[in-house]
């Protein structure tokens, strides 16, 4: 292959990783809605991206189960529905109770310490959002929220769990999303600062079976939030825009 030819292949590859990267954003942050169909024309004129790396980052995405890959009708937002959350939620309980109390045996200062400053950059971010939600999405919280979540769980012992783990949370962003965005909560917001301040006591403690259950209802409490906006499993397959009144990629 020229070099030229060996160029070509890398510029593919970064718009790529560039299309990736943007259509995963909106996908998580609830701009683009569940069973939206995704027309490549329509998402290369989006970010400006030619069609070729538009459907490589379409097909990795699909890969992930952020995108669903139709036969013979094309690419569409992966649908969600109250089932999906639930089953979500419960994986998530099982494996990040099991990561907790891992991460707990192992705990030591460094730790301890490094657990208190992503609590206070967390909630410092959250006194920080508009007083009136809109919706305006804090990706500055999204990111220090998962990392808080995170690293609860990080001395587990396990890269395996940790990156599933990630996965569902990541997962579980564009629930949390679609909800801020059709439903906003300065209470909802205001009560899982309470609750993220008892989950950090109780691993302060170093009371396993505390944290854990903190934990759990953290899940639960928001689980049963999302009720009211998450479609159920009959009307999943109606674009989440037309239910909550936005419009749609076409």
């Amino acid at each position: 292959m020229s070099s030229r030819g060996i160029g070509d292949v890398v510029e593919v590859r970064n718009l790529s990783e560039q299309a990736y990267d943007r259509i995963r954003h909106d996908i998580l942050y609830g701009e683009l809605f569940p069973n939206e169909k995704l027309q490549i024309d329509a998402i290369s004129e989006r970010y400006g991206i030619g069609a070729v790396p538009v459907r490589e980052a379409l097909n990795r995405l699909s890969s992930e189960g952020l995108v669903d890959r139709k036969s013979h009708r094309g690419f569409f937002v992966a649908t969600i529905s109250m089932a999906d959350l639930e089953e979500l939620v419960k994986t998530r309980v099982w494996l990040e109770t099991l990561a907790l109390e891992q991460s707990m045996r192992n705990a030591d200062e460094a730790w301890e310490d490094a657990l208190v400053v992503s609590y206070h950059r967390l909630a410092r971010t959250q006194r920080l959002l508009p007083t009136e939600t809109g919706r305006e999405i804090s990706e500055e919280w999204e990111v220090r929220h998962k990392a808080f979540h995170l690293l609860l769980l990080d001395r587990c012992g396990s890269s395996w769990l940790l990156g599933f783990c990630s996965t569902l949370m990541d997962q579980a962003v564009r629930y949390r999303n679609l909800s801020m965005n059709t439903n906003p909560s300065k209470l909802r917001r205001e009560g899982a600062a309470a609750e993220h301040q008892a989950i950090l006591n109780a691993v302060l403690e170093r009371n396993v079976e505390l944290a854990c259950q903190l934990l759990t209802e953290h899940y639960h409490i928001t689980l049963e939030g999302l009720r009211k906006v998450i479609p159920s499993q009959s009307d999943s397959d109606m674009p989440q825009s037309r239910r909550a009144g936005g419009g749609s990629l076409r």
